[in-house]
């Protein structure tokens, strides 16, 4: 078996049908599609999840678990998981055409450990656009011949993985937690004795309002640094903490300072957790304005670097007002 297709089902009965259907629609045979039902609730899920199980008997296969997060239920395929690759699939997403064909064709010249695609973001009402992941390269690289792909995109649905990584290292995806996927992908990428980057979208991403990476829920923003706290440990026990010193430090700057430190000057300039992120920089990156990494920051995030500094979150808040036209 080539594929195995991991997908994390939880009350997603309106988009279910599309996903499934997106990846039966490929003119393709070697692979096997995993429903993880993880407790879902709507009283549809589950037996839409059998129903498609019973219509293709020897391509889907439905396990149907307690709740354990998005997370949980990907540890939970993978483990049941019998192809060579593994690809995380989204429950609310969907493959373009000829997506599995492109990945077979692109494993049989090179069999890399990990194959890195772009994904075509969109709203579901026709606004969209492509998603470059990470810089292209053109020949297989690791991640010590080119450091600075610790910067790509982390989402686990971008890429498919070579099964071994995990059975051989042991990494499985943090359950009931945001941020699994830059705590899973950036050791993986370490990991990975190849990599390969498809400059094609090979993937159609849903971002949806109640999504949780687009929740208003300010506390949960926190959890970006025990990601961080992860990412650090394991680093430093593997001995690559030193090696990957500049990328880690960009890494946090991109996820702790302009992701969540702005998303949250966004909703509450007067948040506690603004310190909280500054005082978390300060103890495990004091000199991160200075990392050479830095240099090719995009001027807008180099302008909000030089306010976060200076605490003018209300600037922050005051600036994408502006921005949004709000």
């Amino acid at each position: 078996m080539r594929l195995s297709i991991v997908i994390p089902v939880y009350n997603v009965a309106e988009y279910l049908g599309k996903c499934i259907d997106s990846v039966l629609a490929n003119e393709y045979e070697d692979y096997e599609i995993i429903l993880v039902d993880d407790g879902a609730t709507d009283g549809i899920c589950p037996q839409l999840c059998d129903q498609y199980a019973q219509k293709h008997p020897d391509r889907i296969r439905v396990i149907h678990q307690a709740n354990q997060g998005l997370g949980g239920a990907r540890n939970t395929g993978l483990e049941s998981a019998t192809g060579e690759y593994v690809f995380f699939v989204d429950s609310d997403d969907t493959l373009v055409p000829r997506a599995l064909q492109v990945l077979d064709e692109q494993i049989e010249k090179t069999h890399a450990d990990i194959y890195s695609f772009n994904l075509y973001s969109h709203d579901g009402g026709g606004q969209g656009r492509e998603v470059q992941v990470s810089q292209h390269y053109p020949e297989p690289f690791t991640l010590r011949e080119h450091p600075e792909f610790l910067y790509a995109l982390p989402a686990a649905c971008a890429r498919i993985w070579k099964r071994s990584l995990f059975v051989k290292s042991g990494i499985r995806f943090p359950s009931r937690v945001l941020y699994e996927d830059i705590r899973t992908s950036a050791k993986l990428f370490a990991l990975a004795e190849s990599i390969v980057t498809i400059p094609q979208v090979l993937y159609e991403y849903l971002a949806r309002p109640g999504s949780i990476m687009r929740s208003d829920n300010l506390q949960r923003n926190r959890e970006i640094l025990d990601a961080f706290d992860d990412l650090l440990c394991w680093f430093t026990q593997q001995g690559l903490k030193e090696r990957y010193s500049q990328q880690l430090c960009r890494l946090a700057v991109e996820h702790i300072v302009l992701a969540a430190t702005v998303r949250v000057a966004r909703l509450n300039p007067k948040a506690d957790l603004l310190r909280v992120f500054e005082q978390y920089m300060a103890c495990h990156f004091p000199d991160y304005w200075n990392n050479a990494a830095m240099g090719d920051l995009p001027v807008l995030h180099k302008v909000l670097l030089v306010l976060i500094r200076h605490r003018q979150y209300g600037l922050i808040k005051l600036l994408f007002r502006l921005k949004d036209g709000r």
